[in-house]
């Protein structure tokens, strides 16, 4: 079986956001699988998806500050400018991480390790509100 539906994240600052629980609440709003796979699609080209630490913010914090030191802003090679200093680095960063994320689903609960959670990368100051497409497939 097949489905699919779409949501909206509140805008969130730059940063690194835990969002497991956000996901897992709209994912139980579908009819549930036992088994099988959610895919998560993030619709935007400034901000990004990843699994890490679920527990301790430093991490979260520790993530920010090396993105930000590795994919500085005001570059003079950046041609792509006319949006804002932030945006540059945040099409980066996103490419650097991902848009999407595939997750196991077993006994009808997401399936990772114990101390996994689902990021969004926010890369821009206002990136506003942010668009996720699930797609879960499954029996």
């Amino acid at each position: 079986m097949w489905q699919q539906t779409e949501m909206q994240l509140p805008p969130m600052p730059r940063g690194f956001h835990l969002i497991t629980d956000h996901i897992e609440a709209a994912v139980a709003k579908m009819p549930s699988v036992s088994v099988g796979l959610l895919h998560i699609q993030l619709l935007h080209t400034s901000a990004s998806l990843t699994i890490n630490e679920n527990a301790d913010p430093s991490v979260r914090r520790d993530m920010e500050r090396h993105f930000s030191h590795m994919v500085p802003e005001n570059q003079p090679y950046y041609e792509h400018v006319y949006e804002g200093s932030d945006d540059m680095p945040a099409h980066i960063k996103a490419s650097m991480l991902g848009s999407s994320l595939t997750i196991p689903i077993k006994n009808r609960n997401f399936f990772l390790g114990i101390w996994q959670g689902i990021y969004l990368g926010e890369h821009r100051d206002y990136g506003g509100a942010r668009r996720l497409v699930l797609t879960l497939q499954g029996e």
